[in-house]
């Protein structure tokens, strides 16, 4: 880890602490995070940084299992099954948190590219790219006007809706390093349909990410079609 990386790092974990500090005191979060709560007063005040050790310890331990409880707060379903995470997509400060935590626990390659679907997937889409450094792609289901060149992938439902996805050509090319990321998996159409056009963009898929697996059966589909690592911020009973 170089000098870069390890302020990073730091950085991030005391933002986690001071998520963490807003509804909770300073024994409830030393209890929490087994630091002593006088450090953890320091590192949430500013006043010093914790080491790379303890940093990575908040990251990648309890920050994980803090952020999934705090998702899933946010999420609500209704009678119909349907999710609304609009508490989630909206809060880009929440989800420039979840980037860092999600990148160490599933020990993703560093993409070039980060791609996902629009609409929802743009704002997790555009934490990951930043927290990365990499560029970010989000394929829609309509063709954009002034492009010219797409690639397109399509899929027929078991409802017999067609699903399709159009991503400019220009905005990924092969053998860059693609991380796919989504708000939410629960088939698992959509990230094939983004694994697709990775295929034939000829790119190299670094891994799989979504906030909220709702069931097995979406991350286990994505599972069968790459060997890159595959996984969920939390995940919801499906019914």
């Amino acid at each position: 880890m170089n000098r870069a990386e390890k302020a990073a790092l730091q950085l991030q974990s005391v933002a986690v602490l001071r998520m963490l500090k807003e509804t909770r005191t300073y024994d409830e979060l030393a209890d929490l995070t087994g630091l002593p709560a006088g450090d953890l007063n320091r590192y949430v005040n500013g006043h010093v940084l914790p080491g790379a050790e303890r940093a990575r310890d908040v990251v990648d331990g309890v920050g994980r299992d803090a952020l999934a409880t705090e998702l899933r707060a946010r999420v609500e379903f209704d009678d119909g099954g349907y999710v609304d995470n609009s508490g989630v997509v909206f809060d880009q400060s929440f989800l420039d948190l979840v980037a860092p935590v999600a990148a160490n626990a599933l020990d993703f390659e560093r993409p070039d590219v980060v791609l996902t679907a629009a609409t929802d997937g743009i704002t997790l889409g555009a934490a990951m790219a930043s927290y990365f450094d990499a560029r970010v792609a989000y394929a829609k289901k309509s063709k954009e006007t002034a492009v010219e060149e797409f690639i397109e992938s399509r899929q027929r439902l078991a409802s017999g809706i067609e699903l399709t996805y159009y991503l400019p050509e220009r905005a990924l090319s092969g053998g860059e390093n693609v991380l796919i990321v989504d708000d939410l998996i629960r088939s698992g159409e959509t990230q094939e349909l983004l694994l697709d056009i990775a295929t034939q963009a000829d790119a190299d898929v670094t891994g799989v990410f979504t906030l909220i697996a709702v069931g097995e059966e979406g991350i286990d589909r994505a599972r069968e079609l790459t060997d890159a690592p595959v996984g969920a911020l939390t995940t919801f009973d499906d019914g």
